[in-house]
């Protein structure tokens, strides 16, 4: 499962993304139903069948954009971003958090003063946005966490965020080939913090109805371990089992799915997407605009 280039990597995580986020966004909080019969898309339910992405892919999608359209990306360019798609009124599933902070952006506010503090604001909302900045050759920590508090002003929300991005860096870098475990490079790179004491619990564990017990719901400590853990499966598991399982864990699925759909995707690239994967990926209605996104983003990062 070698990515045939360094674009198919880049469609293989942001599409991976959208369809994880898609996939699992119709059985958010949901119990999922006995596992002999348990269908991810159930005929008896069609409304189930039809796919549509939620904030984490239109939140991440306007992050691309905003690199796309800037000379020198800032949190004040990606903050007017987010106000501008606010404004249309047609972003599905905000948390709290993150709907706090565009309601002050529309305000007014300016992006370092607005949304939740303290532990409220210790969600998954700023990692599952944080992809797109591990395409960037300049990206620091400094920045991520300036991204990160534009909705999430937490230790805990940064730590999660910086995650992701060690994660798809060492991918983009080829530094993980899938024969180390994902779990325990990340662990050694991140600051003190219930995320990594998470992390480093669940190291040794591969059974992801196990890895989902000490958690999934949208609590950072509990969606990023667990999509990373999931993520790290790649090596043992194709991207549809992956989604699969994740959405039979339950909890925030759309959260998880999406992550480790970014993270999964990258690693093995669309090139490598199964024809179910594909299929389902297609019948997205904003398909055709996200991957004109992404043509514009290649072209962007000089990939194409």
């Amino acid at each position: 499962m070698i990515p045939k280039t360094k674009y198919d990597k880049l469609e293989g995580c942001f599409l991976g993304g959208a369809i994880g986020d898609a996939m699992g966004s119709a059985y958010e909080n949901q119990e999922s139903e006995d596992s002999d019969t348990y269908d991810p898309f159930p005929t008896k339910n069609p409304a189930k069948s039809i796919l549509q992405i939620t904030d984490d892919t239109q939140l991440t999608f306007a992050t691309i954009e905003a690199i796309i359209e800037s000379a020198k990306f800032t949190p004040a360019i990606l903050a007017d971003h987010f106000k501008r798609l606010y404004e249309k009124r047609n972003i599905r599933g905000l948390g709290a958090s993150t709907l706090k902070a565009l309601q002050e952006l529309e305000a007014g506010g300016h992006w370092s003063q607005v949304g939740r503090i303290g532990e409220y604001a210790a969600g998954n909302g700023a990692a599952m946005r944080i992809a797109p900045l591990s395409f960037l050759e300049e990206t620091d920590r400094t920045q991520i966490r300036d991204i990160s508090s534009i909705t999430h002003r937490n230790d805990e929300a940064y730590v999660g965020a910086l995650c992701v991005v060690i994660a798809l860096k060492e991918i983009l870098n080829n530094q993980w080939d899938g024969s180390t475990n994902l779990l325990s490079i990340i662990s050694s790179q991140i600051p003190d913090s219930r995320v990594k004491d998470r992390i480093q619990q669940l190291e040794t564990l591969t059974d992801l109805t196990e890895i989902g017990s000490y958690g999934n719901s949208g609590y950072v400590v509990d969606s990023i371990p667990l999509a990373l853990a999931a993520a790290n499966q790649i090596r043992n598991l194709d991207l549809d089992t992956i989604f699969n399982e994740l959405i039979e864990v339950g909890g925030d699925t759309d959260t998880n799915c999406s992550i480790a759909g970014q993270i999964a995707g990258c690693f093995v690239g669309k090139s490598n997407f199964s024809s179910n994967l594909m299929e389902k990926i297609k019948s997205i209605p904003e398909y055709e605009s996200l991957n004109s996104t992404l043509n514009k983003f290649g072209a962007k990062l000089k990939w194409l």
